[in-house]
């Protein structure tokens, strides 16, 4: 090969390389300023919040998002401090709307319950709370246990189903005094009801013993139970109503039976005594017109 080809090749490959060089610098100068403007500044937790915690400034950093931001995502810290947290926020998550409480509701269980609805607090025990498994979000039946007043009944106690599908807000511990007053610590469970809801469970906790059942958070279908007693237990029907409390049922009188009337015998013949001074005699007449 001459020194002539041989400077031509040797050019060639460096220009080619220059050119390549130059152009990946600036394609890379391009998708650099793309990807710029691409990011997102958004906020995000920098560790986890609990339900009803109140956001501090200190729970919360930006960070730049690539690929657009969530939708209704906070963008400024600032939008998000002092209000209540309506779902668990883990760290490193970004904060959005729809999982905060409107500013200035303030935190706690109160800015998590919908508007027309109630929390109502029910004491339970660890059997009744299903073992500690009754958990936020999760769906109880509601069960009561107890004597009717005024039951003159033998059947015991009866339990049914009071309500059904009830969302359960919180479960955790508080702590109260019993009769000699030591702190005790009682499981309480809060549903969330309605108000007519809240006034049924008031009345069956102060009269009633109250068990919660766990159901799958999928199945809506209201069951119809009858309800049942001690007597069912056994295999025996429910107690019937006693004879005292049926003696005062009045009594429904039975039609009488109609009266069936005999009718006269007609006699035969007729038979007259005639009186003659000492003397007596007997005169018989046949009613068909013959004497005899």
């Amino acid at each position: 090969m001459n020194q002539r080809l041989l400077t031509i090749l040797l050019s060639a490959f460096v220009l080619a390389a220059g050119a390549s060089y130059l152009v990946y610098r600036l394609v890379g100068k391009q998708m650099s300023e793309n990807a710029r403007d691409r990011a997102t500044v958004i906020v995000v937790a920098t560790q986890d919040l609990p339900i009803g915690s109140l956001i501090k400034a200190t729970d919360l950093k930006s960070a730049s998002l690539l690929g657009g931001s969530p939708k209704d995502a906070i963008l400024k810290p600032e939008s998000a401090v002092g209000r209540g947290v309506l779902a668990p926020i883990y760290a490193g998550e970004p904060l959005v709307e729809r999982r905060l409480a409107p500013l200035g509701s303030g935190g706690g269980l109160a800015s998590t319950i919908p508007t027309g609805m109630r929390a109502c607090a029910v004491k339970v025990d660890e059997v009744v709370g299903v073992a500690g498994f009754v958990l936020p979000g999760m769906h109880v039946d509601v069960l009561i246990s107890g004597s009717m007043p005024n039951d003159q009944s033998t059947s015991g106690t009866k339990v049914r189903t009071l309500l059904q599908n009830i969302e359960v807000l919180s479960a955790g511990k508080n702590f109260q005094r019993d009769n000699e007053g030591k702190p005790a610590e009682v499981a309480v469970v809060n549903l969330l009801v309605t108000p007519e809801q809240a006034e049924i469970l008031s009345l069956a906790s102060n009269q009633t013993h109250i068990q919660l059942v766990l159901r799958n958070p999928m199945d809506h279908q209201l069951a119809q139970p009858p309800g049942s007693d001690v007597a069912n237990l056994f295999g025996q029907p429910s107690a019937r109503v006693p004879a005292r409390v049926a003696a005062r049922r009045p009594a429904i009188p039975l039609a009488a039976p109609p009266v069936q009337t005999a009718l006269p015998i007609m006699p035969s013949a007729l038979l007259v005594e005639v009186m003659n001074g000492g003397k007596t005699t007997q005169q018989k007449f046949a009613l068909n017109g013959d004497s005899r």
